[in-house]
């Protein structure tokens, strides 16, 4: 079942287009890298999922009863997320507050879904320490379960490995390929990192201010875009 569509769609900044032509389907289930240069529309893309900006022209649909506040989103972090005086389990339980409306408090349910994440995240003993005490890579984690916390169907994730060392890079990678798999959680994850995009994704959409590419990685892989974005490489 598609759980985003776009149609036609375009999307830009005071009459300016930034990204145009987006005609794509995310299955539930699948595991979409948007990849392309700089300033090729990713970001701008991500705002459009999530609703926060308006298509120019075209659509995007939400399938399966699927809500902009259902999407466990990732952002690029920014230096003062970096220092947030809370513990680890607040950070992840805020991935709540989306779905609480109007409602003052935590329930059960919250601290149940906060504590879940926790424990598929690997970060049980990070959970007491303060967030901005812990490492880049662990900061991450905490972020990604805080996601996770938000949802049962969509994982949208802006560079989540940007800044990180190789391994921890790699650990992140596996991670999120391990909850797509054994959740069926879909995963829309922009990346600059093209060879571990093809080597975890099931779909590629690549951006060049427009809709270059969209199809399963292996059409990706034997297609005129990605032998020139990959310099000729192939990554089997």
């Amino acid at each position: 079942m598609a759980l985003i569509t776009c149609r036609g769609a375009s999307f830009g900044y005071e009459g300016n287009t930034a990204v145009a032509g987006l005609n794509f389907e995310v299955q539930s289930g699948n595991y979409l890298c948007v990849v392309g240069e700089n300033g090729s529309g990713k970001s701008t893309l991500i705002k459009g999922l999530l609703r926060l900006k308006a298509p120019i022209e075209g659509s995007v649909l939400m399938g399966d009863g699927l809500k902009p506040t259902e999407i466990g989103y990732l952002p690029q972090q920014t230096a003062a997320q970096k220092d947030f005086p809370a513990s680890a389990y607040e950070v992840v339980l805020s991935g709540r507050l989306s779905a609480r409306g109007v409602l003052p408090f935590y329930t059960c349910k919250d601290k149940a879904a906060a504590n879940e994440s926790i424990e598929r995240l690997g970060i049980t003993l990070l959970r007491r320490r303060c967030y901005r005490e812990l490492s880049g890579g662990q900061q991450q984690r905490v972020l990604l379960a805080r996601a996770l916390c938000a949802t049962q169907k969509v994982l949208l994730l802006d560079e989540p490995v940007a800044g990180l060392d190789p391994v921890v890079t790699q650990e992140l990678y596996r991670l999120i390929a391990e909850i797509n798999h054994n959740t069926g959680i879909t995963i829309i994850m922009v990346s600059h990192d093209i060879h571990s995009a093809v080597k975890y994704a099931s779909h590629i959409l690549h951006l060049k201010n427009r809709q270059a590419f969209f199809g399963t990685t292996t059409g990706y892989l034997n297609s005129p875009v990605s032998k020139a974005f990959m310099g000729g490489e192939r990554n089997d």
